[in-house]
């Protein structure tokens, strides 16, 4: 097992990467404590879980907002939690957005930790503190910056994942190495094919090393003022395609990195070898490099992101592998390169 920290304001958050969901009790305080998870993860793991009150939800990114933390607060009531309650949210990334957005807001905040269920999850989704709900199209306009208490990262609930849920999780890793450590690069580009073999030892050193690039950049900007925006790598075109077509979360990533790195290239700060093995890699690890979508439909979701300011928006290019270059941009600009390079 490795184990991660991350100094946030609130407190120190662990992760225990390799940890088994049948240690969790270990975890926990002396005092009342509540799941919440999803009705997939509790079907799949209901027999491995203490036995604690549950809350359970719909599965998937749609149940991503308020109404189902009117449930949880609800829940939360008639079970009369109180301050010293801590909460655990065992799922993927939407069950631990609203976990932690539920904790974070009920009674002016609850403790609360994860039991990350999918690759994405233990990636990225549960680590770092960002809690959030989406509001009337606006993805994750509605949160909370809190740490988690401890993150337990079980890789052998991997072993159930569907593919596209794979490829969700490795589209997050290579943004990782991209944006922060051309060692995992280098590692991703020679053992790619281990990606499909379940291999434990691939996904303790892919979680862990993903894990350590997030955390160092978080414990400098917890609350994304300046540094922390490198993790948006991909996402400014990625969530705009995810919301306006049906690709998985993985796929759109994918597809807002390419841009990201021929937009980099247009820029002269990205050079023609590393963009192609960029490009080389994420063609090796399945995830797509080209695909149709509506540009427009997808710009027009790019002005209700919410990391615009005053018509402008902060992109992330790439200077070489691992090192990347936030540059604030109009929306103008990133339109022209999206019809252009696209």
């Amino acid at each position: 097992m490795d184990i991660s920290e991350i100094q946030g304001q609130a407190g120190i958050s662990k992760i225990f990467v390799g940890e088994s969901i049948k240690n969790l009790p270990r975890y926990l305080p002396p005092t009342q404590c509540i799941i919440i998870t999803d009705t997939n993860i509790k079907n799949l793991y209901f027999h491995l879980f203490p036995n604690f009150e549950l809350i359970e939800l719909k599965s998937g990114e749609r149940s991503k907002n308020l109404e189902t933390v009117k449930h949880i607060y609800t829940k939360l009531l008639a079970c009369e939690a109180d301050r010293s309650t801590f909460i655990v949210g065992i799922g993927g990334g939407a069950v631990c957005d609203l976990t932690g957005f539920a904790s974070s807001t009920y009674m002016r905040g609850l403790d609360f930790g994860f039991v990350a269920t999918s690759l994405l999850a233990q990636v990225d989704a549960s680590i770092g503190g960002k809690n959030a709900v989406n509001f009337q199209g606006y993805k994750n306009i509605v949160g909370t910056f809190n740490q988690p208490r401890f993150v337990i990262c079980d890789l052998e609930l991997l072993k159930t994942l569907p593919q596209e849920e794979i490829l969700n999780g490795l589209a997050e890793v290579i943004k990782h190495a991209l944006i922060g450590d051309s060692g995992l690069f280098s590692f991703l580009e020679h053992h790619h094919e281990q990606a499909w073999t379940g291999d434990r030892a691939y996904f303790q050193k892919v979680v862990r090393d993903s894990i350590a690039v997030k955390a160092a950049v978080v414990e400098k900007d917890e609350r994304e003022t300046g540094e922390r925006r490198v993790l948006n790598f991909g996402h400014t075109l990625g969530h705009a395609i995810e919301k306006t077509t049906d690709l998985s979360h993985g796929y759109a990533v994918s597809l807002g990195m390419v841009f990201a790195i021929r937009y980099s290239k247009k820029k002269k700060m990205l050079g023609e070898e590393e963009s192609a093995r960029i490009l080389s890699l994420l063609e090796k690890m399945r995830l797509p490099i080209a695909s149709a979508f509506d540009k427009s439909k997808a710009l027009a979701a790019i002005k209700k992101d919410k990391k615009r300011e005053a018509g402008r928006i902060h992109f992330v290019f790439l200077k070489s592998i691992g090192v990347p270059v936030v540059e604030k941009i109009t929306f103008d600009e990133l339109g022209a390169s999206v019809h252009d390079l696209c």
